[in-house]
């Protein structure tokens, strides 16, 4: 269990309710919450006296994840969060700047992620900072930036003390020219703290964790004509074919096609310390064609 940041509660919770009142005032020049936000009657949502939040196991109350910006289709294909905090206190993360594991022949492996569980009052620590110093408590929707092109997008998600919403933030982290980030510095710079501290969440791995354990993965496999690579492998699932290999429906907008897959089915590959994912990997179809198959591991929630 992580022991880091005890605040005394009654402190944290002063200024978080005084940040959200402001917030909903419109005060800030980041502007109101979401309009979807409101009180928690969610059953199980913790009581009053503390930071209301859902308590199951699969609800996510607090995330950071980053997409877009000019990267091969392989690194969308097995994107993950950073992190997320799920209403039991369970927490599984990644930090992005982390070394990633040497490569196994063309087949570029990723770190796995990491997993501890929260205590009550490091949950509420952890919500405070992020609705207050970490800025989430009065941002706007979104945050763009027209000075910047390709770059990535940084999204926070907050389920937690009424406030219930999604923040986008392009280009976060980059030096953007000098004023380039106008009346949203004050904003952008609470942002990055929160990203910080999310990123680094067991302080460089001096915080004991354990290796999160996928249960299932999602295997994308997308068609590579002309692909060339030394270590080509041959088909290795005789019950499948590339036609089970599907994009999303209307309620499931995978624009990959994929498929969930067994730890069973990924142990035939012959890739061992697999838990993190992993992109590169080049199969000459049953069809003869040639496919490259990209591994992502699911998290707590994720079915597909």
């Amino acid at each position: 269990m992580l022991t880091e940041r005890r605040p005394v509660l009654l402190a944290v919770l002063t200024v978080v309710l005084a940040l959200v009142a402001a917030a909903c005032t419109g005060a800030g020049s980041s502007g109101p919450p979401d309009a979807s936000a409101g009180a928690s009657d969610a059953p199980g949502a913790t009581p009053i006296g503390g930071i209301e939040h859902p308590t199951g196991a699969d609800d996510v109350i607090l995330r950071y994840e980053e997409g877009g910006g000019f990267v091969p289709a392989g690194f969308f294909a097995t994107e993950t969060p950073h992190f997320t905090l799920y209403g039991d206190g369970t927490v599984v993360f990644r930090n992005p700047a982390a070394e990633p594991p040497p490569p196994v022949g063309s087949v570029f492996l990723m770190n796995p992620h990491r997993t501890a569980t929260l205590d009550a009052e490091q949950i509420q620590e952890l919500l405070a900072f992020a609705l207050g110093e970490g800025g989430l408590a009065a941002a706007r929707p979104e945050y763009t930036n027209d000075l910047v092109a390709d770059a990535s997008t940084a999204v926070f998600t907050i389920d937690a003390g009424g406030i219930k919403k999604r923040v986008s933030v392009y280009a976060l982290g980059l030096d953007l020219p000098e004023g380039g980030a106008g009346a949203d510095a004050p904003a952008r710079a609470a942002f990055s703290r929160l990203a910080a501290r999310l990123n680094d969440f067991d302080q460089g791995g001096t915080v004991p964790t354990d290796m999160y354990v996928p249960t299932a993965y999602r295997g994308v496999l997308l068609e590579s004509p002309g692909i060339v690579a030394p270590d080509v492998r041959d088909w290795p699932w005789p019950e499948l074919t590339p036609a089970d290999f599907v994009t999303g429906d209307d309620t499931n907008a995978r624009p990959f096609p994929s498929r969930t897959m067994t730890p069973a089915e990924i142990d035939v590959l012959g890739i061992e310390d697999y838990e993190g994912g992993f992109q590169g990997m080049v199969i000459a179809g049953p069809d003869g064609k040639m496919y490259t198959f990209s591994l992502r591991p699911l998290l707590p929630g994720e079915t597909d």
